[in-house]
């Protein structure tokens, strides 16, 4: 059986952005992340799973590495999440940042990438 495994808006201080102001200050992101992941269904081992606390450190390691573009961020997210679990059968990754350097007020900017 597959499961849809989330991570929903995973706070975290970032240096990703175009301009030299967003690459030295940072920025606060929220990453989300679900995966396609089968299980063994009646088992109550971590092994039978994808453990979600891995999958934050994946995150966190990815998001560590500035890139100017957030589509970048997504995309090597999602490789990074694949190649260590190369079970996963499709996902989402969404990266947001919550106060970009725009000349409007808005919640947040933030690009989303399905596999």
């Amino acid at each position: 059986m597959k499961t849809t495994i989330e991570i929903t808006r995973l706070r975290l201080h970032a240096f990703h952005g175009v301009l030299e102001q967003e690459r030295r200050v940072g920025n606060d992101f929220e990453v989300s992340v679900t995966v396609g992941y089968p299980v063994v269904i009646g088992s109550d081992e971590l092994s039978a799973t994808l453990n979600y606390a891995e999958l934050i450190d994946v995150v966190k390691k990815v998001m560590a590495e500035p890139s100017a573009l957030l589509e970048h961020v997504a995309y090597r997210i999602s490789e990074a999440v694949t190649s260590r679990w190369p079970l996963i059968d499709g996902g989402m990754v969404r990266v947001a940042k919550l106060t970009p350097p725009v000349s409007s007020e808005v919640a947040e900017v933030a690009v989303t990438l399905n596999w």
